[in-house]
């Protein structure tokens, strides 16, 4: 019994661990931006933004990021697995990363993951007919590279079931714990930070003082 507790401790104890630096090495690579006024593309807009592109300037990162999310999640929820999808730009690279990562984990019989990227096509996301193909009677593990107020998550797992999939869970590197949504699944995170407080476009107040959104 005491062997069992160690050993959940213990499991706690790194997982608290690989939070911990994940937050500082996303800050040190300057993917954690903080102090701006960007536009989520979601209606919403807020302080702090997770940049994207600062993972794909350094590939490393986002292989490190995704081998301490996989060390995460359940060995159960990875064994279920059979596709996951992330919506473009960060999301799509985490979850392509997540999902070769996944496969070098897994008994070499063990049908291989797929991966499927949901596109923007001006204020929304569609999954192209190619990938949606992919969905059907299949589970499906949501990625992104942030969650905000997880309404990009929702609108994804509309798309996953519209093709005939089923979500089993969302992940993500970074989460700003100020979620609105709950699509009903287990939600994983690398990283927790509790960001200033997200603002509907109409009720921004960094909009109303005339400061410019960030660009980058």
């Amino acid at each position: 019994m005491n062997s069992q507790l160690e050993q959940r401790s213990h499991h706690v104890n790194r997982q608290d661990d690989l939070r911990q630096q994940a937050l500082k090495k996303l800050r040190d690579v300057e993917v954690l931006m903080r102090d701006g006024h960007f536009d989520y593309g979601n209606g919403f807009h807020g302080r702090v933004y997770l940049n994207p592109h600062q993972l794909f300037r350094h590939p490393s990162t986002i292989w490190r990021l995704a081998q301490d999310l996989l060390d995460i999640l359940p060995a159960e929820l990875l064994d279920r697995t059979d596709v996951v999808a992330g919506p473009a730009t960060g999301g799509a690279l985490l979850a392509h990363t997540l999902a070769g990562l996944l496969d070098g984990r897994r008994a070499l019989t063990h049908p291989p993951c797929s991966f499927a990227p949901f596109t923007n096509i001006g204020d929304r996301f569609v999954l192209r007919s190619f990938y949606a193909r992919e969905m059907a009677g299949r589970r499906v593990l949501l990625a992104d590279d942030v969650r905000n107020t997880g309404k990009t998550f929702q609108r994804c797992a509309e798309l996953v079931q519209q093709a005939g999939g089923m979500v089993i869970a969302t992940t993500e590197i970074c989460d700003r714990m100020e979620a609105i949504v709950n699509l009903g699944v287990p939600n994983y995170t690398l990283a927790e930070y509790a960001a200033p407080e997200n603002y509907a476009v109409a009720d921004c107040p960094m909009c109303a003082a005339g400061e410019p959104i960030t660009s980058f």
